[in-house]
């Protein structure tokens, strides 16, 4: 009986160290940095809209950058950086092409701002019906793409670009090996 409570004992002695063992080694890593580059907007009807359906979708861009940045950073998915530092450059890029399909400019964006990962978003509209939001993640140093994903998203409201984003944060946040 004195052997059994003895062998018990130390049992319960041994898992409590290996607990504290497997606590101990588990640390986590701060995320890498990423500059989010603005949405741009690709309308595949661009030459039928008026002024007043091209500029409520450059807001629509815009509010879905913020919601981007915001949504990454808060998930902690990366440490979103400020594009500022950089605007010069990014305002040079955007007067001459489009940041989605640029050839590398990008990199250069995510050179100068000193971060690991650059992310490249874009809407893609159909109609106002079908569109779809777009976000490929590249490595800084190497051009490696480490995440592309694009989600379909119906009627052109801001409702349905918010809930486009949170899905391809959703996507995002489901791949941990695109953040390392």
């Amino acid at each position: 009986m004195c052997g059994l409570l003895r062998a018990r004992a130390l049992c319960r002695l041994f898992a409590a160290g290996a607990a504290l063992c497997t606590v101990s080694v588990t640390v986590d890593a701060a995320p890498p940095a990423i500059a989010l580059l603005d949405c741009v907007v690709i309308d595949d009807n661009a030459a039928y809209n008026d002024a007043s359906v091209t500029q409520s979708q450059q807001a629509r861009a815009a509010m879905a950058s913020t919601e981007l940045r915001a949504r990454v950073d808060q998930r902690g998915l990366y440490k979103v950086a400020d594009n500022r530092p950089a605007a010069a450059l990014i305002d040079g890029f955007t007067k001459t092409q489009d940041l989605s399909a640029c050839n590398g400019c990008e990199l250069e964006i995510g050179r100068k701002l000193g971060v690991q990962r650059v992310g490249v978003c874009w809407v893609q509209k159909i109609s106002n019906l079908i569109l779809n939001i777009n976000l490929r993640i590249e490595d800084t140093a190497s051009g490696q793409v480490v995440f592309q994903r694009s989600v379909d998203i119906r009627g052109n409201t801001d409702q349905s670009w918010r809930r486009g984003v949170d899905a391809l944060v959703g996507l995002l946040a489901s791949e941990p090996e695109a953040a390392h």
